[in-house]
């Protein structure tokens, strides 16, 4: 191919898991935004090469359950202007836009600083279906990233109506209509039945799997199985994504032993764990304690399950989620703000300051019970680095979530700053494992590339998007991975030493799934009957995004 402009990595370190290589030195060549191979004409030159000799290279790395776009973003955004005014902005610069920082950063200081951290991949974990076309405008907004977005239906009327009357086939086209119209990503449950409970009573919730769901008469077992079957016959690259029932509560671990039950050998993805992972119970903090050793248990013996964690790290955030009547609670314990809405027929949403102190017993409980999670669950490729940005933390903290993995004398010395109870209430003590640099580029990478079917990303064989992260090596794991050297995107340097040289707008990952296009006229006559806007408005037109990827 003598035509073609030539990049050239030489003699760098290479961690690439999917494709078996792990700290070898080697050339990678990339042309077109891929990864090709090494022309065989000798005469071809590349146009610019890149000496990464004692240097570590990975596929860049891929966020797969954050908060960065879409309704409650976007207040939680207005809702913190002390942070806007305490925070050091992100400068404007010749390349790049001015930015705020805070637990919720603008949209190009988001784009910025996951690209400065190697990151070139996110996805939002929480879209309603009518806020899709604001988030797509935000997504247009975010440099640096490719993204997508999970769509909320966990409850969903027309979802829940469909399972009520044993209706597979018609929740099985609404599924694909629904992610085909919003141009989102997969099927996202968030306290299946349990949001619609609390729109209809004062600080309502669903108890349990088997809990009535009133109006409808379906329960949130049900929900959680037909959608998890639905998505595995629509043939969607990722599974349904399930934010448990009880987040947050003690006791809730049966609650999310429960749905892995649930699911009934369908595949599922569950997500931010640590907050699902609960002993105790009656409110008591004398009870509460750690119960990942068995959840972790039933995760490593069934493989059509797969988590990521939600890491707790200290220090003031933002708590958003589609999980309204959660938001109520976390307001009553922290008292201050507090945005609750409500989105239609569709989902729900609850948005509060909050504020992790390593001296508070449950906070240190929750610290210890995320990095359980990465120590205990065996296979690497079935556990993925999140903090639920930001409701356990910053996307910033990963490096060092990264250092407490990778150091063990590192992780006991933070503990010791916990209250001393967290010793009997927990297993992290007694935890040796520290990560390798293989095994964090399975979590960070190659691992959410393979949960997420994208065949193109995390990894860097031929073919693979040319998304490529450069570190310079570190005994210090937290300084080695804040500071890339390198990060490439789609070919193209967009960091260099921590300046931004390209912001590009990346991708938009969406799926469009085949379904009964017969079954359409159901969906809209109850649309049409329901919704404030009128059905052919519904759907997001492909100009709102920059560049179109359909995934299969």
């Amino acid at each position: 191919m003598p035509n073609l402009d030539y990049l050239k990595i030489s003699q760098g370190t290479v961690y690439d898991p999917a494709n078996g290589i792990d700290g070898e030195i080697r050339d990678l060549w990339i042309a077109e935004g891929r990864i090709v191979d090494a022309p065989t004409d000798p005469s071809v030159r590349p146009s610019r090469t890149i000496d990464a000799a004692g240097l570590v290279v990975m596929p860049g790395g891929i966020d797969m359950h954050c908060h960065i776009a879409g309704p409650k973003v976007n207040v939680a955004r207005k809702m913190r202007p002390e942070e806007k005014r305490r925070g050091v902005p992100m400068p404007r610069t010749s390349i790049a836009h001015s930015g705020t920082m805070g637990s919720v950063p603008s949209t190009f200081a988001t784009g910025y600083k996951y690209a400065g951290l190697g990151y070139t991949t996110a996805f939002d974990a929480a879209i309603p279906p009518l806020g899709a076309r604001h988030a797509h405008e935000e997504f247009d907004d975010t440099p640096c990233l490719d993204k997508g977005f999970y769509v909320l239906m966990g409850n969903n009327h027309f979802v829940m109506q469909s399972i009520q009357q044993n209706e597979p086939q018609k929740l099985k086209a609404f599924i694909g209509w629904l992610l085909t119209a919003t141009k989102g990503f997969a099927p996202k449950l968030v306290n299946p039945g349990g949001v619609e409970v609390w729109k209809s009573h004062q600080a309502g919730n669903v108890s349990g799997l088997d809990s009535d769901v009133d109006h409808f008469h379906v329960t949130p077992r049900q929900i959680i199985r037909g959608v998890a079957q639905a998505a595995g016959e629509l043939g969607l690259p990722h599974p349904v994504h399930i934010h448990c029932n009880n987040l947050g509560m003690p006791g809730n671990w049966h609650t999310t032993l429960d749905t892995m039950q649930s699911l009934e050998g369908h595949r599922g993805h569950i997500t931010h764990a640590q907050f699902h992972s609960y002993g105790g119970g009656n409110g008591d903090e004398n009870t509460f304690n750690s119960k990942v050793l068995p959840l972790a248990d039933y995760v490593n013996s069934h493989s059509n399950i797969t988590i990521d964690v939600g890491q707790v790290l200290f220090g003031e955030t933002t708590s958003m989620t589609g999980d309204g009547p959660l938001g109520y609670f976390l307001s009553k314990i922290y008292g201050g703000k507090w945005f609750s809405g409500d989105t239609e027929m569709e989902s729900g949403c609850g948005i509060t300051p909050i504020k992790y102190k390593n001296k508070s017993l449950v906070h240190s409980l929750q610290w210890a019970i995320g990095l359980e999670w990465y120590l205990l669950v065996n296979d690497p490729w079935r556990v993925v680095m999140s903090t639920d940005h930001p409701n356990g933390g910053s996307f910033l903290a990963y490096p060092q979530i990264i250092r407490l993995l990778m150091d063990r004398t590192y992780r006991q010395d933070v503990l010791k700053t916990c209250p001393p109870e967290i010793l009997q209430r927990s297993t992290l003590g007694d935890l040796t494992r520290e990560y390798t640099l293989n095994e964090i580029a399975i979590i960070t990478r190659a691992g959410p590339a393979r949960i997420l079917g994208l065949k193109d990303k995390g990894h860097l064989g031929i073919g693979a998007d040319a998304d490529i992260t450069i570190y310079t090596p570190h005994e210090n794991k937290e300084t080695m991975f804040e500071l890339p050297r390198l990060v490439i995107k789609s070919g193209r340097i967009v960091v260099e030493q921590g300046e931004i040289r390209d912001p590009l707008i990346g991708k938009t990952l969406h799926v469009q799934p085949d379904y009964d296009h017969d079954l359409e006229g159901s969906i809209q006559e109850w649309f049409e009957k329901y919704y404030s806007i009128r059905w052919r408005n519904y759907p997001v037109d492909s100009s709102y995004m920059h560049e179109s990827c359909v995934v299969k």
